[in-house]
Parts: structure tokens; sequence; C-alpha cells
């Protein structure tokens, strides 16, 4: 069982409905031996800082031993630490050192694939091997000339056929993500079995939890064949027959009756293209499948043709898909609530403006909308001080294999390079990555070494460091809107209502609980924004729980100003 103990004033099981998830992309927050790489023991070193911001789970990124093909998503061992990151003596101090400060452990857990280097991989290219069938190996075809091709038309993730062709084996295997990751058969139950034991070897060491990569990839639509190809599109033509397959929800109510039934757990899904719908019967309690489930539908308003090609996002556009979400996860099911994460840009750079003028408003601003959302909000390391964007201009600047991928294939295709580096240093995954800004010291205070990526030269100004005991700090707007949220129950039951749905500069809901409302206004554009005098009429002798600016125009907000007031009985 779970060593963590659930504070008293939260003993219900849904207790993670009102925590704040922390997520730490190891390899980036914290070097404690100065090779550069972050480690376990880096954030050993660092965990009071996550004990004052107030948050009661961290979500940690692999640190599973892997080849570091995919940055730890490519796991060889599942039931030990990569050497990079430490030992299973640190994680163990790691467990110890949350369950102290009352913070839940969740951990990354990828079985849609794993290296292949696991053993279970190697063992399984000798045809003759019981765990042939532990992964996808078809035989090829022959086109119209007779030439060897891959069993189906699919495109991998990261560029390229979907399918290796292993000459040992005389068989290709499917890998939906790098060649170096092979997709495992759910299929099979002694693949099932295997996943499941591992699982409760991890939650009878200490974990509380788990977040689920790309888990709605588990059931693939047999048999395997040819799809209708969608240009730029990741995962064409494959995507219809490999995401949310026939036998999704009879894996995960499996999973939760042999490993997470009877513990106080917490579970999320991380599931490209699912539907409201899809995520009300994968959320919902009776189901007994998952907790919550994230969304791509927001970030995925901003991509044009291929991932590369960035579009605006009109206010309302934005604002309206998170109240569809609201809206259809109201009375069944959970939202989990997210900007940034380690495969997203920074949020201040895509959806607020991080020009100097308005990079720290903006932060607030965006935090302010985003947690007074009904759901359970996940703050991304170094959101809670308003990171912004790396800004590469060179491709040797690049790690995220996605990237570099896609670029030696457009180049190769006679792309212009300046314009495909322009694309990628909005896009790229490695914005996420680069380490988390301590202090304005050499590195930033992440590592004594060279770091594995560069650090973005702005960390002289934007830093812990700079922002500890600073009261207008995007760090302190963190503290006291995951201080609200403890205090506020309307924060995290009340029910949700958009207002001025198609205003391009104001986003406006309500939270109502009881006698209580809330009501969040927010001017999401870099311009003053007027209040429509109904709006002002509402919010007047209002109680203002969280403003970004001292003394606010009872008619007007500045430019990305936020405030959140309160009326009720005891106004």
């Amino acid at each position: 069982m779970s060593g963590f103990v659930v504070p008293a004033h939260r003993a219900d099981p849904d207790w993670w409905r009102s925590a704040v998830v922390y997520q730490i992309y190891p390899r980036s927050f914290a070097d404690s031996n100065g090779d550069g790489v972050g480690d376990l023991r880096g954030i050993i070193q660092r965990l009071d800082h996550l004990a004052d911001l107030g948050v009661e789970v961290l979500w940690l990124s692999p640190v599973y031993r892997s080849p570091q093909d995919d940055n730890g998503y490519d796991i060889s061992d599942y039931t030990d630490i990569d050497p990079s990151f430490g030992t299973l003596a640190d994680l163990d101090e790691l467990i110890a050192g949350l369950h102290e400060r009352g913070i839940a452990l969740m951990m990354d857990l990828v079985v849609n694939h794993t290296s292949d280097e696991h053993p279970w991989f190697v063992e399984s290219r000798d045809p003759e091997s019981p765990k042939r069938d532990w992964y996808w190996w078809r035989p090829g075809r022959e086109d119209a000339d007779g030439n060897r091709i891959a069993p189906t038309n699919w495109e991998s993730a990261f560029s390229g056929p979907a399918w290796e062709y292993d000459e040992r084996s005389g068989e290709y295997y499917l890998h939906l993500f790098s060649r170096k990751q092979p997709d495992l058969n759910w299929e099979n139950p002694e693949v099932r079995q295997a996943v499941y034991a591992m699982m409760r070897w991890w939650l009878d060491r200490g974990v509380d939890g788990f977040r689920m990569d790309v888990i709605n990839f588990i059931s693939k639509t047999e048999p395997l064949a040819d799809g209708p190809e969608v240009p730029g599109r990741p995962l064409s033509p494959a995507f219809p027959m490999v995401a949310d397959g026939p036998r999704m929800h009879e894996f995960l109510h499996e999973m939760h009756t042999e490993v997470l039934a009877g513990r106080n757990l917490v579970t999320v899904g991380e599931m490209p293209g699912v539907t409201v719908e899809d995520a009300r019967r994968y959320t919902d309690a009776d189901r007994a499948e998952l907790d919550m489930v994230f969304t791509f539908e927001h970030v995925a308003l901003d991509i044009g043709a291929t991932k590369w090609e960035r579009v605006p996002i009109p206010l309302p556009v934005l604002k309206g898909n998170l109240a569809h979400w609201q809206a259809g996860l109201a009375d069944a099911g959970w939202n989990s609530l997210y900007w940034d994460n380690h495969d997203q840009p920074r949020a201040v750079s895509r959806f607020g403006d991080d020009s100097p003028e308005h990079r720290v408003a903006s932060a607030k601003t965006l935090a302010t909308v985003l947690h007074l959302h009904r759901g359970t909000p996940y703050v991304y390391q170094g959101e809670e001080i308003g990171m912004t964007n790396a800004g590469f201009t060179r491709i040797d600047q690049y790690r995220d294999i996605e990237a570099l991928n896609h670029y030696a294939e457009a180049t190769g295709a006679g792309a212009d390079p300046e314009n495909l580096l322009a694309q990628q240093s909005v896009q790229t995954r490695d914005n996420a990555r680069t380490p988390m800004q301590w202090d304005a010291t050499t590195n930033a205070g992440f590592s004594t070494g060279t770091p594995w990526i560069g650090v973005n030269p702005n960390h002289t100004e934007i830093n812990v460091a700079a922002q500890q005991g600073d009261p207008d700090s995007v760090l302190a707007h963190y503290k006291r809107l995951i201080a609200l949220r403890k205090a506020e129950p309307a924060v995290v039951d009340g029910a949700f209502e958009l207002r001025l749905a198609e205003h391009d500069q104001l986003w406006v809901f309500t939270r109502a609980s009881g006698d209580t409302v809330l009501t969040v206004v927010a001017n999401c554009s870099s311009r003053p924004a007027q209040l429509p005098d109904d709006l002002v009429a509402d919010l007047a002798d209002a109680e203002l729980m969280i403003g970004t600016v001292d003394r606010p125009a009872p008619d007007l907000l500045q430019a990305w100003e936020s405030r959140i007031v309160r009326r009720s009985g005891d106004c």
C-alpha cells in the first residue's frame, strides 16, 4: 500500500480533485553532481520549493533505465533507475521526502511501447521465442514492382515509416514513435499481466499514482491495414486504427481491477485525439478506469497544416474550447487543466505575450484563468516563474528527436533551412526542456557543469531567486492561486459558466457553489479593455480575492490584467 498519507482535510477518495500537480522533467530540473544532466538528488535538494509553492502531487517524467533515444520515454528496464538520474535508493529517499511534506508521487507510466533494448523485445526478435507475440511483428508485402514494402502505409509520430525491418527475424515491427520504441501488443494477456505486476511493484514501493503516456494507443484495430493519408498529421494514416481502439475500456477497467482498486491513488491518461464524449467514459467513476485524461484540443488550435505551422487563435475560440470541456464533464468525469508540459511550447510565449512589457502580467493572467476553471491544475516546472520559449536559431541547439528528424527530412526534400528553424523555434518540444532557472548565476543554478541543452539567456532576469519574497512576482501569484484553491471550496466544486463568449479581449466566467459566486475577469490582450456596464455593476462592491493590479479601475482592465472577486452571504 502507498506510504502517502492524505491530509485529514481531504481524506475522501477524490482528494486529487482539490490538489495541484507539479510536473518535473528530471533531465532539466536540477543537477546535483555537475554532469550537466538533472537527477533525483537534484530534485531532493529542491523539494522545499514544491512545498513552499503549495502543490500536493509531483508528476515525475520517466527516470527508468533507458538508452535515452527519446529522453527516457524509451524504457529498457521498468524496475530500475537510469544511472544518469541516480539509483533506486535515491528514488526511495525522494518518495520519503515528498511524503514528509504531504506531497504524493505520480510516476510516468510508458507502456504503449518499450525500448528496443528491453529484454522483452530482444527476446521477441527470435521468431521462435514465446515473447514473439509481445510486440507487433508482421511480414512485409510486395508492391506492384515486386519490391518488399512495409505491412501498412503508416507513418510514425517522429517522421518516417511506422514499421522497421529486422534482418535477424525477417519481419517488420511496429513503432508508432521512434524506431527504437517498438509497440507492445496488449492483445496478449501475458503482456498485460507483466505490466500490471510492474505497476504493483512501484505502488508497493510507495508511488501514489501514474500518468499514463499515450495510453489510448494500446488497443489497435485489427487487422492492421492501410489507412487514409492526412498530410501533415502525425501518425498519418495510422491514427484512426491506433487511437481509442475497440478494447481500450476493457484494458483500462482490467488495469483498475487488478492494480488500482483499493489504493488511494491518482491516475491521468495522456490521450491524443480524445473527445469530450470519450473523456466522460474514461473518467466516469462508475466505470472504474481513470481519474482524469489530458485533452489535446486546446493545444492544437494554433497548429496549421502541420505541427510546425502556427496560426493565430482568436480568444473566443480558445475560451470556447475550454468551456466546451467544462460543460461536457460537469456531471460525469473530471477535467485536467494545463497550459504547459514537457511536450508543449512555453505558455507565456504561446498564449500570452512574452515581451518585456507584458510577460509578467500575461503569465499571471494565464495562471488565473487556468486555475479557476473546474478540474485539477497542472504546473510544469518553470511555469510558476513565467519561463519563456528558448529562441533557438541553430539546429545544433536542438536535442529533441522529433525536431531533429523533421529538420533532416524537410531539408532533404528541399525545404529552406532558415524557414524551418523559424518554425521549429516556436513549436519545438525543446522549448519546455531548457534547464529550470533557479538564479542568475552561470547555467541558472541548474548545474556546475555543461548542461545537456542550452540555458535560456533570459535566466538572468527570470529565475526563482529573483522572485522569492517579491509579492508582485509570477511566483507569488501562483502561490496565491494555490492557496485560494485550498481555502475556497467554490474553486474546486463550483459550477462553471462562461460569460461574454464572443468578446475578443475579455475572458469572463463564474464559479458558483451554494451562496458563493466567484467571478473571474481577465483581459487576455496587450491593450486595455473596457468592461461592459452590466459587468461593472456585477463587480461593484464584490470582494477582491486576487488581482494583478493594486488599484483596479472599476470599468477598465489594463493589458493582461486579471481579477478574482467573490460575492456571498458574507459580503
